[in-house]
């Protein structure tokens, strides 16, 4: 269970959602209405994740072409499988940008060495498949969730009340949670389909699926809080997250950004993994080493267009392409069929 919700936890929790800017454009900037985003998102995250890995399971769907082909018949699924394949693509990367962002805040000229240097790693674990996969999230999402348990206890010391400051409210908030979870849940398809087709257990993946949402729940609370706070002053930042964590001691602020770091990482491995499995469905022939690079190569190419403009433009985009695949899971009448026996 815990293997399951930590590895959906990192598969989420990628360059946009660790940065801040994602949880910015789709939650914070809705000021009062926040915090009932947060509840609804958790509630989705929680419901939507274990739906996808039990529908997987009983399916054995290999990858998100299996999946959406089962979701919606060949023929639409086909087109699906073709805009989710370019979403995972134009979102991987987005992340490799945040790489790149992260370590250009710190040192000027670094945005090309380190974008490099992250493709290196990216193949080296991606190439070992989806137990190197849960083997990273296992070690980086409780750190994770340390830190942000940090950051919101210091943010809230520092103010000397739990209430929120009055913000100005955005409309449209109504649709903020289903884009929002519609637009990741999307995107994590790419690892939480194999990972449910090849867990043993029922009880391991609905457990996984609680942890996994409940976490993702605690983390976007605390880091909702935390931007709400600083609200004035990380306009413009490119990073909000490491803005914030930067008033605190040097030593928080560095592990912090290794932290945002290893969390981008888990899911731009997740990513890939996802995709290659994808190609090697619809190519048998083609190496499967092959085709990471081939897939590194265009993400790298589209990481030159930069961070937050890629956010800003694609990301709420993506959340509206989403929603069709999002309610769809729920609509398909399979959830209580049982799982095929496996030999």
């Amino acid at each position: 269970m815990i293997q399951i919700g930590f590895t959906y936890i990192g598969t989420v929790v990628g360059a946009g959602f660790a940065s801040g800017q994602e949880i910015f454009h789709f939650i914070t900037r809705y000021g009062s209405r926040s915090v009932l985003i947060v509840f609804i998102c958790t509630l989705l995250f929680i419901l939507s994740g274990s739906r996808i890995m039990m529908l997987s399971r009983s399916i054995h769907a290999h990858s998100f072409h299996d999946f959406n082909n089962y979701l919606f018949g060949r023929l639409v699924g086909r087109w699906v499988n073709g805009a989710t394949f370019f979403m995972l693509i134009c979102i991987t990367g987005v992340m490799f940008a945040g790489v790149g962002a992260l370590f250009q805040q710190h040192v000027e000229g670094t945005f090309q060495i380190s974008i490099l240097c992250t493709l290196l790693f990216v193949y080296l674990i991606t190439s070992r498949g989806i137990k190197a996969l849960v083997m990273v999230n296992t070690f980086v999402v409780p750190i994770m969730i340390g830190f942000s348990l940090l950051i919101g206890l210091k943010t809230f010391i520092a103010q000397d009340a739990a209430s929120l400051p009055a913000l100005p409210s955005a409309s449209g908030w109504m649709l903020a949670p289903l884009l929002y979870v519609s637009f990741n849940m999307t995107l994590a398809l790419a690892v939480l389909t194999p990972l449910g087709s090849e867990a043993d257990d029922k009880r391991a993946i609905i457990g996984g699926g609680i942890i996994g949402g409940m976490g993702l729940g605690i983390l976007l609370f605390l880091a909702n809080y935390a931007l709400t706070v600083h609200w004035g002053s990380i306009n413009n930042v490119e990073i909000p997250m490491a803005a914030i964590v930067s008033h605190f001691h040097p030593v928080i602020y560095w592990l912090f950004n290794l932290v945002i770091l290893g969390e981008i990482l888990t899911t731009l491995t997740g990513n890939i993994f996802g995709l290659t499995r994808q190609l090697e469905q619809l190519f048998p022939e083609v190496n499967g080493r092959g085709v990471i690079v081939l897939l590194l190569v265009i993400c790298y190419a589209i990481s030159q267009f930069g961070f937050s403009t890629l956010i800003h433009h694609l990301y709420p985009l993506f959340g509206f392409l989403s929603a069709l695949t999002f309610i769809m899971i729920f609509i398909k009448e399979t959830w209580l069929v049982p799982s095929r026996r496996r030999r």
